[in-house]
Formats: structure tokens, sequence, C-alpha cells
């Protein structure tokens, strides 16, 4: 699943007992070489993530009820 803006972003740890690292995508960058998201991280840090084949789960942004 490709993300969107205002998705969360779950990446698992390497570390066994170590939390998972969960953010909202700020902005996704498609290149000819793959998609990548600006993130900010819960923690507050911002950076750039270029997940790998199962390395990170998106979770939906819940719909906006119209107006």
């Amino acid at each position: 699943m490709v993300g969107k803006t205002r998705d969360r972003i779950v990446v698992e740890s390497e570390k066994v007992g170590q939390p998972a690292r969960e953010g909202d995508i700020l902005e996704v960058i498609v290149a000819p070489y793959g998609t990548h998201y600006r993130v900010l991280w819960d923690d507050g840090h911002e950076s750039t993530l270029w997940p790998t084949a199962g390395s990170a789960r998106v979770i939906p942004a819940p719909k906006r009820r119209a107006k």
C-alpha cells in the first residue's frame, strides 16, 4: 500500500523487545527509484523514510466528513 499525506506509518523495530516507531506522513515523494516519505515521528523528530519491502505499515487517515 502506498501512503498518502496525513496517513500514519508504522515501522517495526529490528530489535526484539523494542517498540515500533510511528509517525504521520507529511509528504509523499515519488521518484524513479521508488517512493519515500517525509515523516513527523511521534517523538517530535522529522526524517525521510525509504521503506523496503515489508518494513513499514501504512494506516490510512480517517475519512473526513462532508460538511
